[in-house]
């Protein structure tokens, strides 16, 4: 596969959303093909199962069943042929998030993730990760001042700690991959933080 693989992570209200457009305009000015996704989501069969996930009731190991279904259904439908295309995926949120959110805030099984994630995509890693970390209580600021809640953004306060440390385990054992974006400076700052993490690797 040739083209470039870029993943945007955080806790929600952390910005990273607000951002993507930006950078697809920023790499598409250069020349690339983009193609803009999400997760959970990014095909109809996907779709569907976010709604579930995000607002119909069930315990930590169906959440993460759902969530890696998306995935796959995601990842042959949509990622795979635009990386084989040579195109750059720009995706909100991607396995880390299951890490983060399913193994740190539910405290489900990282062991069972990692299969999970072997039997999904173990072929398949973002070659970039842009992790958008911001204090959970600052994130919960911005959020009440956004929308309505998920079933996710219902959550504690507590729980946003335990997503943000799972971020920070996963930036910890991939650090190569990860780069670290202040979340909590204002927009402009956040967004030559982004420029320059394109930048270092020449994109």
């Amino acid at each position: 596969m040739t083209g470039r693989f870029i993943t945007f992570e955080g806790i929600d209200g952390a910005g990273k959303s607000t951002h993507i457009a930006a950078v697809a305009a920023h790499m598409r000015d250069a020349g690339a093909k983009v193609i803009c996704t999400r997760e959970p989501g990014g095909t109809v069969l996907a779709e569907r199962l976010r709604e579930l996930i995000l607002h119909a009731p069930m315990d930590p190991l169906t959440e993460a069943l759902l969530v890696f279904a998306a995935r796959r259904d995601h990842v042959r439908q949509v990622i795979e042929p635009a990386l084989i295309r040579g195109e750059t995926v720009l995706c909100d949120r991607f396995t880390d998030a299951t890490f983060a959110y399913q193994g740190g805030g539910r405290g489900f099984d990282t062991a069972v993730l990692a299969e999970l994630e072997r039997w999904v995509h173990g072929h398949l890693q973002p070659d970039l990760t842009l992790w958008f970390d911001l204090d959970a209580s600052m994130a919960a600021l911005r959020r009440a001042a956004a929308r309505a809640p998920d079933r996710f953004e219902q959550q504690d306060l507590e729980f946003f700690r335990r997503v943000r440390a799972g971020y920070q385990s996963r930036m910890d054992a991939s650090p190569q991959r990860f780069v670290r974006i202040d979340a909590a400076q204002p927009l402009d700052a956040v967004s030559r933080q982004i420029v320059a993490a394109l930048e270092a690797r020449r994109w």
